[in-house]
């Protein structure tokens, strides 16, 4: 994609309202940046605008979710092609943002580690025993290739752990946890080891800094229990084999009041015996006569939306060639149309004749080598 290209992307979405910044201005960066310097540009603007260093500065964790946010893009093969083609527009359905900051800890917990050693340089961002925002759930989804391009809605059905709506997930009869009396609440303890203090999570109350005085009855003192529900999630047209989805809130719930996790739905989708997708393009084979080849001929396509075409086949087509029906393929993810639905022209030869057949195709060739 040109950078004039690019612009025009960028201005159509300035104009829908969605006015985001090029994430690669956003890490400071050249398109042709590769992976490595990806990485370091986000670890640097990471260390300068970490909520830890800019306690009460809602602009600067503004700048940090940005930044997250277009590396989640750009360190992404997939996602980043999306974007270079079609920008901020070829992302949609991609579940792009994070809803706070544990959002961004939560998905990119080893980035931080490896940047780090830790998911934060600077320290615990809470105690255990506050509210903890609920894990991540993951699950799988097949679709048929028709539903892919038209896009559909679907209850997807989970099975799952969560929190125990008795005791609001904290383990305890009436939610009532009493401070923990060997960490006094901190849900840490401190080791002395000659000048050096080392800190470790209380074993008394595993860090949460509470205890359970009576369990709750429902959940034994877990916290959880399992549930089953429904979770309605909707595919975009245009979704392809191997994406994933990702639907807010739709996780486990938090503990203690915390926001529940997201859901990542990974997208499979059947093949279809009577098309070949590739990319936005459907292609299918069909096979002519020799006269029909010669002399050109009118085929009605099925179409994968089980609607027909007419496809005017020319004369003088040579076995291989393609015939293309401009705008009857997937539509583009970002809304920009679709894409062609192409058809391979194969010419079948017969293997027996008649004495007829034999004396006409003689004929024929000779008027032809005349």
């Amino acid at each position: 994609m040109t950078h004039r290209a690019h612009d025009l992307c960028c201005r159509i979405e300035f104009w829908s309202g969605m006015a985001k910044r090029d994430y690669y201005e956003v890490l400071e960066l050249e398109r042709s940046a590769a992976l490595a310097d990806i990485k370091k540009a986000y670890r640097k603007l990471a260390l300068e605008l970490h909520p830890d260093r800019n306690p009460d500065n809602p602009a600067a964790e503004e700048k940090f979710k940005e930044a997250s946010e277009a590396y989640g893009v750009l360190s992404d093969q997939q996602k980043r092609s999306l974007y270079d083609q079609f920008g901020h527009s070829g992302l949609s359905g991609q579940g792009q943002g994070f809803s706070d900051v544990q959002d961004i800890f939560s998905q990119f917990g080893d980035i931080f580690a490896d940047f780090f050693g830790g998911g934060s340089p600077f320290g615990r961002r809470a105690r255990r025993g506050g509210p903890e925002r609920g894990a991540d759930l993951r699950t799988g989804v097949r679709i048929t290739l028709k539903d892919a391009a038209a896009g559909l809605k679907r209850d997807i059905q989970l099975a799952h752990p969560g929190p125990c709506e008795t005791c609001d997930g904290s383990g305890a009869e009436g939610g009532k946890r009493k401070v923990c009396a060997r960490c006094q609440g901190s849900g840490q303890i401190t080791h002395s080891r000659g000048f050096v203090l080392l800190q470790t999570s209380c074993p008394n109350c595993q860090g949460m800094g509470s205890t359970v005085e009576q369990a709750c009855g429902k959940c034994h003192g877990s916290g959880h229990v399992n549930i089953e529900r429904s979770v309605k999630v909707t595919f975009p047209a245009g979704i392809d084999d191997g994406q994933t989805l990702r639907v807010p809130g739709q996780g486990l719930g938090g503990r203690l009041g915390g926001p529940a996790g997201h859901l990542y739905v990974e997208v499979s989708v059947e093949p279809d015996p009577r098309f070949q997708r590739e990319g936005y393009e459907l292609i299918q084979e069909t096979t002519i006569s020799f006269p029909q080849a010669a002399l050109g001929t009118e085929l009605d396509i099925a179409l994968l939306d089980d609607t027909t075409s007419t496809v005017h086949v020319p004369a003088g087509i040579q076995p291989g060639e393609t015939v293309v029906l401009r705008g009857k393929g997937i539509p583009r993810l970002n809304g920009d149309g679709k894409g062609d639905f192409i058809v391979v022209v194969h010419v079948q030869v017969p293997k027996r004749l008649s004495a007829k057949a034999k004396k006409l195709l003689k004929e024929l060739d000779e008027t032809l080598r005349e």
